[in-house]
């Protein structure tokens, strides 16, 4: 166990919903184990700026069901260079702060790896991006909610690409990653789902749709997963009209999926995540991803299932405890 006086928290990178439940959860578990804890504001930038604001209870109090981050958060250029994260190691060293928290995702953990490599303070990662591009770490914050506002964005298209008998494509994002491409397109029941891991044959892809059409099919959904076509979805539309009549719209659900308010999910990972982050630096981890990785799928049988007695999982109620 290791005596931490003074904790600090940011949130970097792209902005992923359940942020804030995370902010929260830090914020509380470490006021409770009488640790004092600061934040600085819009990611490393503000690390280099040395903007930041001093939490209390109070500060994180009703925004666990909020989009966005208190904190605000950015995308960090001068933190490349060494200069600045000497001056951010400084500013780290004048508030003598002994943890370091980042809410972000792999451009975030970057920059966690390579201020490590100059700073006396102990780093966490707690994983939060809606593209669920980090290797190892399951599901991170934000990727259910953004997974969720795909879904009733899709549904809706749905509703008008039958009525009108047209074919959709829908860009979703997800960077160089087809994780949110593919639960959108599963949970959407698009007929076909195009990712960057899977590189796309017009002419099948032109034959798979026809025939769809042909059978009867009113209206077809194609999600596009960002990455998944060179130069995205009216270059995909422009090749797909090379091959046949068909009738195309295309909708980009961009920026909305970073927003509104986190699932029920993504708040109980982010309060997790934020306890376990406190918990970790307590124990004298550094350099250390706070993770819950993904369960494989498993066949239990039917009488194990209705005569096993249903307990709720104390664990997660004692996670209400330590942030109330």
């Amino acid at each position: 166990m290791i005596k931490m006086k003074k904790i600090a928290v940011l949130t970097s990178g792209g902005d992923a919903p359940g942020m804030n439940a995370a902010i929260r959860a830090i914020v509380r578990t470490s006021l409770n184990n009488k640790i004092d804890i600061i934040g600085f504001r819009n990611g490393y930038e503000g690390l280099i700026d040395n903007d930041f604001v001093v939490f209390d209870r109070r500060l994180v109090g009703n925004i666990i069901q909020r989009g966005g981050s208190i904190l605000h958060t950015s995308r960090s250029s001068r933190f490349v260079n060494k200069k600045y994260r000497m001056i951010a190691e400084n500013n780290l060293r004048s508030h003598k702060v002994d943890g370091l928290i980042i809410i972000g995702g792999e451009g975030s953990t970057k920059g966690a790896i390579a201020l490590s490599k100059i700073s006396k303070t102990r780093c966490v990662v707690v994983p939060a991006t809606i593209d669920k591009d980090m290797a190892l770490v399951g599901s991170s914050i934000g990727f259910d909610t953004a997974i969720n506002t795909a879904l009733t964005a899709i549904d809706k298209i749905r509703d008008t690409a039958t009525t009108a008998n047209v074919t959709h494509i829908v860009e979703v994002m997800g960077r160089n990653c087809g994780w949110l491409g593919i639960l959108a397109g599963i949970g959407a029941g698009a007929e076909v789902t195009i990712i960057p891991e899977v590189k796309t044959n017009i002419t099948k892809l032109a034959q798979k749709i026809k025939h769809q059409l042909n059978r009867g099919k009113k209206g077809c959904i194609i999600i596009l997963a960002e990455g998944g076509f060179s130069k995205g979805g009216a270059s995909l539309a422009g090749a797909l009209k090379e091959k046949g009549n068909f009738d195309l719209r295309i909708t980009t659900l961009g920026h909305m999926q970073r927003g509104g308010n986190p699932s029920a999910v993504d708040r109980v990972l982010a309060t997790e995540l934020g306890v376990n982050a406190i918990l970790a630096l307590k124990d004298g981890f550094s350099n250390v991803i706070i993770a819950k990785p993904v369960d494989t799928i498993k066949k239990v049988e039917f009488d194990k299932v209705v005569n096993a007695k249903v307990n709720v999982d104390m664990y997660l109620h004692d996670l209400i405890e330590n942030t109330a």
